[in-house]
């Protein structure tokens, strides 16, 4: 009982968002959400329906789609300047879609603060990384990009097919060729070397 007033404020905000209608039936955007499960589903199904990936080259759209699996701190919290202007736009769209979600949130009584919240599912350390990786740019070389261990970036990239996969099939919930398209060729790109190659420990 006491997470039932917690539980009316979140039905509330997916009404509002359209997620769900008045009578609680489930629309297309709350059939998108429900292929997330790997990250925060409001942002993505947000960027899906807003179209920020639409005009990406699929190198682009992973790393973008790297801010929200990455989720460790990172000294390298601004994007290169080395980076396509078209990935920082794409960035900074992610950015505003997380601070309007946030300020939703709030505005129908969760305990949310805007900027943690963005601060929390946003995370910009390995952007630079995995667009190089998915260029085929070689692991040692991405490695010499940032501070983050290596550990880390194989568990970001291997999480990354995974979400790929999931966008995939929201374009193909939307009607979106072209994203579903681009998102499996970004998948693929990302599927190579050491980075996918099986475990000595459980092969």
């Amino acid at each position: 009982l006491a997470l039932f007033p917690d539980f009316l404020q979140r039905k509330a905000l997916l009404q509002t968002l359209g997620y769900v209608d008045s009578n609680d039936a489930v629309q297309v955007k709350g059939r998108v959400a429900c292929e997330v499960n790997t990250c925060e589903e409001l942002i993505v199904t947000e960027i899906v329906f807003e179209g920020v990936l639409n005009d990406l080259e699929p190198a682009e759209i992973v790393a973008a789609l790297s801010v929200l699996i990455f989720q460790e701190k990172s000294t390298d919290s601004e994007l290169d300047s080395e980076l396509p202007d078209s990935l920082v736009l794409c960035c900074e769209k992610m950015r505003k879609i997380a601070i309007h979600l946030g300020e939703m949130q709030r505005d129908h009584g969760l305990q949310i603060d805007p900027k943690d919240y963005c601060a929390n599912s946003l995370k910009f350390g390995l952007v630079h990384v995995v667009y190089e990786w998915a260029l085929g740019v070689p692991f040692s070389n991405i490695c010499e990009l940032t501070l983050v261990q290596e550990g880390s970036i194989v568990r970001c990239i291997t999480r990354l097919d995974e979400l790929c996969r999931e966008v995939r099939n929201c374009a193909r919930v939307v009607g979106n060729p072209t994203l579903y398209r681009k998102a499996e060729t970004a998948s693929v790109a990302i599927k190579r070397d050491i980075v996918f190659a099986s475990s000595l420990y459980i092969s």
